[in-house]
């Protein structure tokens, strides 16, 4: 027998030994349990006894056997009845049934729908009521009437506490199934006082705001965020005062973007806070505006660029032409200026062809204080007099996987903006006045997953209308200047690498750009190779030795299968079809497996595999990621 069963059939022996009468119905107006003595006192039929019995059969049978007298309209008196019992009140009440017997009617709802009542045979107690009244002439009637309504008041007392005690189990399961709900929301979900300070918390504040503190109850938001808090303060005041609010700030911490919304308390009471992280959100919808003003750019490109193009080149003849002839020296500057003009022209081209195109990362294994070193050398010669370019590098040892072309222009982008923020702010000008040095700051470190590099200059600072807009393509704040194109560069740039990009100000003055990128460390592997064919196995090893790992090949299976004890063997990385089997019957005898095919995603041959696998043709980016996700070689 089942548990439900036994534990059913253990209830019901329970009730066979009360000795009143006790029914349950529920919400359909249909048994739910009885014990026997409800079957005896009322004398009904056992289908009438039976779980799902309707309760309107059982009215229709008790006014059919007199119970309730004789009504004129049995039909409307059933109907009352079952209407009574649709709108279930507590009640007591007492009934004198046809054979001369009384019995007292007990009955509670129940919170999930239904009600429970108990019948009880009470005609001794009420002869031995008679037999009081009559024999005794210490009682007197009034009394007597006031202890009936006392015993009949207190029944319907216990009635009513009983349902309260229901409600109250029910209240307190509900209370505690929205609390479950709302710890396990990935949001964080909090009320504040009237005087703002934190009274509630579903301890979900450190998942939204990294390294927020726990224990934050009692204390106001700039207490427990800092920075962040304290920007937040003007919107929780005007939710306190009744406005409801919704804002995105940026965690100064992590760099997350969170909506916060704030909520008044209906009863002047405080606010009810709900904060969740939108970086997604605001990357999707920055890379979607982003992309359609590219898409307005290449279109404008797609219908100028091949006639811009041709003026170009014949600008570019007529003036070479000219300029190998002799002309007074006022003709000669002119054609030389017109010469440089149409050479910026001819670059502007190809920077406009270069956003609007597609991009592509290529990343390989880079020492990156070198490179940075490299890009401040390239740099410093075009820095002005009382500029000074300074580097600050705090990083691990060991190569990074970057795309050290894409980062070299990102990086010489700011660098180039930092120098004309402090140049226009009358450092290194050249006018000939001596003004204080302008500095422009390097910074590389680590920051948990992230690669920071940040660009701060002593200069002005960003304008609110650069901070918006300085990464739209084509705006700029130097009219006559720049293309507006650079900043915008540095913006996909960052996107494509799956980093981000922050403008803001230094406190006290001057701009910064901080470029956070994914952290990748290379870590040297010795990778057994196995494809049976030459071409496509040179080409994969000069992949692998470009991204800094040693390789050995194999070019069958049964040649990988005796390659796979080598010390130091960190990766297999083998094709799926072999001319001798399958690369996939190298799993669990060796390293990691990773395998590639030629074969789509759908094909049955890739059906039910458990490793790894890319699909051919595909390129260095590709091959480094999936070689990210492995665990540390553990140097066997």
């Amino acid at each position: 027998m089942r548990r439900t069963d036994s534990h059913d059939e253990l209830m019901r022996s329970g009730l066979n030994l009360i000795q009143q009468a006790i029914s349950i119905f529920d919400a359909e107006l249909r048994l739910a349990l009885c014990n026997r003595p409800y079957q005896q006192m009322f004398d009904l039929p056992d289908h009438l006894t039976r779980p799902g019995a309707r309760f309107e059969d059982t009215i229709a049978y008790l006014v059919a056997r007199g119970e309730y007298g004789q009504p004129d309209d049995p039909a409307e008196a059933i109907r009352i009845r079952v209407e009574q019992a649709r709108t279930f009140q507590p009640h007591y009440m007492e009934r004198l049934r046809p054979d001369g017997r009384t019995i007292s009617v007990e009955g509670a709802p129940l919170a999930q729908g239904g009600w429970v009542a108990v019948y009880t045979d009470i005609t001794e107690i009420k002869r031995t009521e008679a037999l009081l009244r009559s024999r005794s002439e210490e009682l007197s009637d009034q009394l007597l009437r006031h202890a009936e309504r006392l015993s009949a008041a207190n029944r319907a007392l216990a009635a009513t506490n009983a349902a309260l005690e229901e409600a109250k189990r029910v209240l307190t399961e509900a209370e505690a199934r929205t609390r479950q709900v709302t710890a396990m929301v990935p949001a964080h979900i909090a009320q504040l006082d009237s005087s703002g300070r934190y009274v509630f918390s579903n301890n979900q504040l450190g998942q939204v705001f990294p390294g927020a503190p726990s224990d934050i109850l009692g204390r106001t938001s700039p207490e427990v965020l800092g920075d962040t808090g304290r920007r937040l303060s003007p919107a929780v005041e005007r939710a306190l005062a009744g406005e409801p609010q919704v804002v995105e700030i940026t965690h100064t911490e992590s760099g997350r973007r969170i909506r916060v919304a704030l909520s008044p308390d209906r009863k002047g009471q405080g606010v009810y806070v709900l904060s969740t992280d939108v970086t997604a959100e605001v990357n999707t919808r920055e890379a979607l505006t982003h992309a359609a003003r590219r898409e307005l750019a290449a279109q404008m490109t797609s219908g100028l660029a091949h006639d811009f193009g041709n003026l170009l080149t014949i600008i570019l003849g007529l003036q070479g032409r000219l300029a190998r002839l002799t002309l007074p020296p006022e003709a000669a500057e002119a054609v030389q200026g017109t010469l440089a003009a149409a050479r910026r022209g001819a670059v502007l081209l190809d920077r406009i062809a270069t956003i609007t195109g597609p991009r592509r990362l290529s990343p390989q294994p880079v020492n990156l204080p070198a490179l940075l070193d490299q890009i401040a050398t390239m740099a410093r010669p075009s820095l002005g007099r009382g500029q000074r370019l300074v580097l600050d590098i705090d990083l691990p040892d060991g190569a990074l996987l970057l795309d050290p072309g894409s980062l070299q222009d990102s990086i010489l982008n700011l660098i180039l903006n930092a120098r004309h923020a402090t140049a226009a702010a009358g450092s290194g000008s050249g006018s000939g006045v001596e003004g204080p040095e302008a500095t422009i700051r390097l910074t590389a470190r680590v920051r948990g997953r992230w690669l920071e590099l940040t660009v701060t200059d002593s200069g002005p600072g960003f304008s609110p209308e650069a901070l918006k807009r300085a990464t739209e393509p084509f705006f700029t704040t130097k009219p006559g200047q720049g293309s507006g194109l650079g900043l915008s560069m540095v913006y996909d740039q960052t996107k494509l690498a799956g980093g981000t990009l922050r403008l803001d100000n230094v406190p006290g003055g001057g701009g910064r750009v901080r470029l956070r990128l994914p952290y990748q460390r290379v870590a040297p592997r010795l990778v057994l190779l196995v494809d049976d064919d030459d071409v496509i196995r040179e080409t994969l090893r000069e992949m692998l030795t470009g991204m800094g790992h040693q390789v050995i090949e194999a070019g069958s299976l049964a040649e990988a299968r005796s390659l796979c004890d080598l010390p130091g063997l960190s990766v297999v990385l083998s094709d799926l079809q072999l001319g001798d089997g399958s690369g996939a019957d190298l799993n669990g005898i060796g390293p990691p497996l990773l395998l590639m095919t030629a074969r789509p995603p759908d094909d049955p041959a890739r059906a039910g595999l458990t490793r790894p696998v890319l699909t051919k043709p595909f390129d260095a980016a590709a091959l480094s990621a999936l070689f990210a996700t492995l665990p540390e070689a553990d140097g066997r």
